[in-house]
């Protein structure tokens, strides 16, 4: 006899899962770790190229600027392609249903017992959700669409500018208060430590690895830097 009583199914419920967080995670971590990577990048190679301050701190306030916007539209423009397919699909869905309501639901107690459950039981549960809700059942489990998983446009470009700015600003802010002697070298270095943090905790919010998360981040970070750095140096403006 089972004891799993109410009060346990409710905890069970309620247990913290991470596929809810997919949408804005990708978003809030691709934004952040472009915004860092992308301006101290910037920033050392046109520090390595002998450049004066100001010139520096241009640079550094364009980028963050044209990066927001870049991140914004790029995201608004992706996620809503995406969520215009959702909408083709839901209406090619909801046309079929008014056509052929016998083959939909056919089909749907087929993707039932494709996943175990007997051709019984699933013609009947096929039958009830499509009665509650005949879109929103073949919505679910036959394109695979939820609400978790719902393409949101304007969310996504705003976390994407935000966070480039988040990441973005503090390099700057760096370039903006802290005198030239060895600028490069505490910009980089603090931008590889902020890279760290960040992968260790959105892989720990993702439930991954918080050691694989940060490395990643700190590798594609130095690889970056060294990169630009070694532009600015060929390219430098001294002599």
């Amino acid at each position: 006899m089972s004891h799993f009583t109410q009060e346990m199914l409710e905890e069970h419920l309620s247990a913290e899962h991470y596929s809810h967080r997919m949408g804005w995670l990708r978003a809030a971590v691709l934004g952040a770790n472009d915004g860092i990577i992308s301006v101290v990048s910037l920033l050392v190679g046109v520090i390595a190229s002998g450049a004066s301050k100001d010139d520096i701190l241009l640079v550094g306030v364009a980028a963050l600027v044209a990066g927001a916007l870049s991140m914004a539209a790029g995201e608004y423009v992706s996620v809503s392609s995406q969520a215009d397919t959702e909408a083709a699909d839901l209406e090619l869905e909801r046309i079929a249903l008014e056509e052929d309501w016998d083959t939909e639901h056919a089909e749907l107690a087929r993707i039932y017992m494709e996943r175990g459950v007997s051709e019984e039981t699933a013609h009947k549960v096929a039958l009830e959700l499509m009665e509650h809700d005949a879109l929103g059942a073949h919505a679910h489990d036959e394109l695979g669409l939820t609400e978790v998983h719902t393409a949101r446009p304007l969310q996504a470009a705003f976390a994407s500018a935000a966070s480039f700015i988040s990441g973005a600003a503090v390099p700057v802010l760096l370039v903006a208060l802290l005198p030239m002697e060895n600028l490069g070298y505490i910009v980089a270095g603090s931008s590889l430590v902020l890279l760290a943090v960040l992968g260790a905790l959105a892989a720990k919010t993702g439930g991954a690895n918080m050691f694989k998360g940060a490395l990643r981040m700190s590798i594609w970070g130095c690889l970056a830097m060294a990169l630009t750095t070694y532009v600015g140096l060929a390219f430098g403006a001294v002599g």
